[in-house]
């Protein structure tokens, strides 16, 4: 299709809180600085952010230090809640020889795939809100897992491993990206800019929002692209690949069922690598670097 138109017998991290109450006694902040110092090759080590209320911002550069500054802000209609918020709220900090991870440890644990039964067996409300407003430096070579949910974008820039970058209300914006990468959001645009071309599969993702992403000019890839309400436009050459079949069996019927695969597919240059695209309401732009 053509158009025209993680660590550590480390440095323990270093803390330092700074807090004061507004005058209405409904808000309270803190401010929470963090750093680790690498034991492995930023490489071989992650950093994971999971947040649920704010912005994450993070930027690489040449080092072996991975250095957080976290804006706190607790929120409530009333004093009682205010007071429950700052005793009940707490972060997380999880170290390993080759990982760091930053989490909400209380009244809930926000990391992916930990059983929450405890806490809804408690039957607890929280009447109050945390926004935490993260400003990370890392290691350019490191490997990145980070999410948030709510009031807040997320961009990253300059780091050059894999990124698996997840919102749902809000953007994504990376930038002088190298690594493979898992780009997925429900509400908000996903621009993507690379210095260089992954080697393996990249996936991107919104449901609401335009997806645009910029690629060296001597990208040789497979692009398959989805979208309900949007269009797909590209200034790289491309061949349009026919349509994919796909197989699967029915034991239960001793028979073999065949699918036809809707999403459009396009080649540059020579093909290889799959690069998957996917909106629902929105455009998906595949850029040429000028």
């Amino acid at each position: 299709m053509k158009p025209n138109k993680l660590i550590i017998p480390f440095l323990m991290g270093c803390g330092l809180c700074l807090a004061q109450i507004t005058a209405s006694a409904q808000e309270f902040k803190t401010h929470i600085s963090k750093q680790f110092t690498l034991q492995q090759p930023a490489a071989a080590s992650v950093l994971a952010i999971y947040n649920v209320f704010g912005s994450i911002k993070v930027e690489g550069y040449n080092g072996n230090t991975i250095t957080m500054e976290i804006d706190e802000t607790i929120k409530s209609d009333n004093t009682g809640d205010l007071e429950a918020g700052k005793r009940d709220f707490k972060m997380g900090f999880s170290q390993n020889k080759d990982s760091v991870i930053a989490y909400i440890a209380a009244p809930y644990d926000s990391r992916p795939h930990v059983n929450w039964r405890n806490y809804r067996e408690d039957d607890r409300h929280i009447n109050y809100t945390v926004k935490l407003d993260f400003i990370v430096k890392v290691p350019n070579n490191i490997n990145l897992r980070v999410s948030t949910v709510n009031n807040g974008e997320v961009s990253v820039a300059d780091v050059y491993g894999k990124l698996k970058v997840n919102n749902v209300n809000g953007g994504i914006t990376i930038a002088n990206a190298k690594g493979t990468s898992d780009i997925h959001t429900v509400n908000g645009p996903v621009t993507v800019n690379y210095l260089a071309i992954p080697t393996d599969t990249c996936k991107y993702y919104t449901i609401n929002g335009k997806m645009e992403v910029t690629f060296p000019k001597n990208l040789s890839a497979d692009l398959q692209f989805k979208s309900m309400n949007g269009s797909f436009y590209t200034d790289f050459d491309t061949e349009t690949l026919p349509t994919q079949v796909l197989k699967t069996v029915n034991k239960k019927e001793n028979g073999t069922t065949y699918k036809i695969n809707k999403n459009t597919q396009v080649r540059v240059g020579s093909g290889g690598r799959l690069f998957k695209f996917e909106t629902l309401n929105g455009n998906i732009y595949i850029k040429k670097q000028s």
